[in-house]
């Protein structure tokens, strides 16, 4: 009896040529619809699915392949256990078996991202198709199951060992259940606030983008991307310099996060995914040198982002800057090929679409966290001055700029700043105080009439009286702790501004 292959895909690369190499080795080929309609237009022999099954396809397609016809010649076992009785079944039944299942759904992602309306996106949910998919894939020790192209040369050899088949089951179970996913998501996403009682996620590993390593050198990593969701950073164009590594797609993220809150020309230089210099500035270069002398030994082997292209001029400011990754908007013609001639290991990145809406989620052992995505704007705030000194034009414009910092650094943190940009910042520290006074041993002399933003408030007055100490003129943070008329009466002694914003924003 010869082989039967059953092909109906949506992704039809390479379909013609696997169904004429499949026909030259003796295979029936079943197939339905469009992929029926392709082969036959190629000239190679193919069956109707409905001349096997003596049932003409019904509801628009809806309903044609599911059939004992189809299925039993999928799931009839053939291991000499069992492959009396199921073979004996099928020729009572004059079902013929069926060896390889050749099937990619209906492309349910694609109809989504073309806008297309609701009942277009609900047609394109495929049933049979996954129907046969699973159960080639549970009988894969006789039945070969294929969704991907790039695995039609593996069916194509004289035997196909039991591993590989293992392999090509996974990736198929993979495959539907990845589409699952991507269809629960698009019927949950008016309830997505509510985070449902169970949820898939849909991770699918970038394409050439295995890492070399995690975080260290001794831990295996891969970047996935996470249904069909896009980000600046994992859709960025890499033009120049070395593949990414696990670090620095971590790092990149958080810098292009925080340079995206400025409207002027901004630059963020990160380190260890905290700000280590920010400014904003009327140029671009100016941005990048401000945020570059905040911290001159942070930024050090750091990551910097800017919110505007990068000129040859900006390019050059750079020199003498050892740094990991750099990226913008746009890079011009001139300033990547001074990138590339005079810092080759420099990973010169123009970012991707901007981040997609949605719950963001953190690991766990065992499971995940999910949260709404912090979108706080200053915008959004009501700051109250709670101080008798009321902050003059020069410090609310600081002060602002101190918050939306504050907002991307790393709990507890402290951020002095004046003239739009950072002078000290104190962050990660398992005590306010002690982000405090990293923020103005860092800062020094340059406190002197700086403002200070804290991301959480104060459940003492110690960090306003170190900062009046060093000069700091005015001071923000959420309220809300025990000791507030204190940390107020402790502002108004030392004619410190004090604004609460009620609001909180930390960051683990």
């Amino acid at each position: 009896m010869n082989k039967q292959a059953l092909i109906s895909v949506s992704d039809k690369a390479g379909v013609v040529d696997f169904a004429r190499a499949l026909v030259e080795r003796g295979y029936t080929v079943l197939s339905t619809g469009g992929t029926l309609g392709a082969l036959h237009a190629a000239g190679v022999a193919a069956t109707a699915v409905s001349d096997v099954t003596g049932f003409p396809e019904i509801m628009d397609g809806r309903v044609k392949t599911l059939h004992p016809s189809i299925h039993g010649g999928i799931l009839a076992r053939r291991d000499p256990e069992n492959a009396g009785a199921h073979l004996a079944e099928l020729e009572a039944q004059g079902i013929d078996p069926i060896d390889l299942v050749c099937v990619n759904l209906y492309p349910f992602r694609e109809t989504l991202a073309s806008g297309a309306d609701h009942a277009t996106v609900i047609e394109n949910i495929d049933i049979g198709g996954p129907a046969m998919i699973r159960a080639a894939a549970k009988n894969h020790a006789s039945v070969l199951v294929l969704v991907d192209p790039a695995d039609y040369p593996l069916a194509l050899q004289d035997a196909v060992e039991l591993k590989d088949r293992q392999r090509l089951a996974a990736k198929a179970y993979a495959h539907t259940a990845a589409y699952d996913a991507a269809i629960s998501a698009y019927l949950n996403a008016d309830e997505a606030a509510d985070f449902p009682a169970q949820t898939t996620l849909e991770l699918t590993q970038l394409a050439g983008e295995g890492l070399r390593y995690g975080e260290n050198p001794h831990q295996s990593a891969a970047v996935y991307r996470l249904g069909q969701q896009r980000g600046p950073v994992l859709d960025a164009r890499v033009l120049s310099g070395k593949p990414m590594s696990y670090n620095n797609y971590a790092d990149t993220d958080a810098a292009w996060a925080l340079v995206q809150e400025f409207d002027a020309p901004a630059c963020v230089c990160v380190k260890h995914a905290n700000p280590c210099g920010v400014a904003v500035a009327p140029t671009i270069r100016t941005a990048w040198e401000r945020a570059r002398d905040a911290d001159t030994l942070s930024v050090f082997g750091g990551i910097v982002a800017l919110n505007r292209p990068v000129d040859l001029e900006t390019a050059q400011a750079t020199r003498g800057t050892f740094l990991e990754v750099l990226i913008a908007p746009e890079i011009s013609p001139e300033a990547l090929e001074w990138f590339a001639s005079k810092k080759p290991d420099l990973r010169v990145l123009v970012a991707g679409p901007s981040a997609s809406s949605g719950p963001e989620y953190r690991p766990l052992v065992g499971g995940f966290l999910a949260q709404d995505r912090d979108s706080r704007t200053w915008d959004d705030l009501c700051p109250e001055v709670v101080s008798v000194r009321q902050p003059s034009d020069s410090e609310w414009a600081d002060l602002a700029f101190a918050w939306r910092v504050t907002k991307h650094a790393r709990s507890n943190n402290v951020v002095l700043a004046r003239g739009g940009t950072t002078v000290g910042v104190g962050a990660g520290a398992v005590s306010r105080i002690w982000a405090a006074e990293r923020a103005v041993q860092n800062a020094g002399a340059a406190a002197a009439g700086a403002v200070l933003a804290s991301e959480a408030f104060f459940p003492y007055d110690d960090v306003v009286r170190l900062a009046a100490s060093m000069g700091v003129t005015a001071v923000l943070q959420p309220g809300g702790a025990k000791r507030d008329p204190e940390i107020v009466a402790a502002a108004n002694e030392l004619n410190v501004s004090m604004i609460f914003t009620g609001s909180r924003h930390f960051r683990h």
